[in-house]
């Protein structure tokens, strides 16, 4: 059986960086001054309930376990700078990709004109009637979504709810990088537009705000592209769900909420 001596730190502290140094993010060069004062406070943690000879211990024996933890909080409380991406285009279409939805067999679609009765559960209802849809019937998973269906079918010419993979706009959440998925794209006489309706309280959430970036960036080189071949610019529309009634105009809620990159 193999053995491996444990290695003891000349500082605590540097048990908590020695951890911290393993993950992939984290570079010791950049980040040495954040990493020490990260430990600091960790073992001034422990000491303040524990003895010098115990906080040691501690450290020693669960410096993976401190680790992790302290790393999952530096992941919460990241930035990013803002880097430009050199974007190919190498067709100037795709397939539209289908949606898989639950319904039961007993309920037909219901009108998307008309609001259902219970709408603490918006996602359980299929809707159909469409005549603009790209598809013959959706799933909403608000009222509010459910009101822009009905708007986007008085005012563009077509519009869809796109499937995981459509566009393939991915972010950076953590250490991950995560595929976006907007609500709407609907195109008119002039723009084709990409539209997120979001209640109100979550519009300066930080997740929100990244996704709206990623998407404005994909709007730009998407936009770049089609000057070349005569198409529509893309742009993207972030709401807030009050904002949204059915006697409001698509080119009002543009005019408002549009993001020009």
């Amino acid at each position: 059986m193999a053995w491996v001596k444990e290695i003891e730190e000349t500082r605590l502290e540097d048990y908590v960086v020695s951890g911290l140094v393993d993950f992939d993010d984290i570079a010791y060069d950049t980040h040495a001054d954040m990493l020490y004062d990260l430990a600091t406070q960790t073992v001034n943690h422990f000491r303040s309930y524990l003895s010098e000879e115990a906080t040691g211990k501690v450290l020693r024996l669960h410096q993976r376990e401190i680790a992790k933890f302290i790393h999952v909080q530096m992941q919460q409380h990241s930035w990013e700078e803002k880097v430009d991406y050199e974007v190919v285009v190498s067709k100037g279409f795709t397939d539209l990709k289908q949606s898989a939805y639950a319904a039961s067999a007993e309920e037909p679609p219901l009108d998307f004109r008309q609001s259902p009765t219970d709408k603490s559960n918006m996602a359980r209802y299929l809707f159909g009637g469409f005549s603009l849809c790209l598809f013959p019937v959706q799933k909403f998973h608000s009222e509010a979504e459910r009101i822009l269906a009905v708007i986007l079918e008085r005012e563009s010419k077509k519009w869809f709810k796109p499937a995981k993979g459509q566009f393939q706009i991915f972010y950076k959440a953590g250490a991950d990088h995560t595929e976006y998925q907007p609500d709407f794209v609907a195109e008119t006489d002039n723009v084709i537009y990409m539209l997120e309706p979001k209640a109100k309280n979550q519009m300066g959430d930080v997740d929100v705000l990244v996704k709206r970036d990623a998407a404005v960036q994909w709007c730009r080189h998407a936009s770049t592209h089609t000057t070349t071949c005569n198409g529509k610019p893309w742009q993207y529309v972030l709401i807030p769900h009050d904002a949204i009634a059915e006697n409001m105009s698509l080119s009002r809620l543009v005019s408002q909420f549009g993001i020009t990159s």
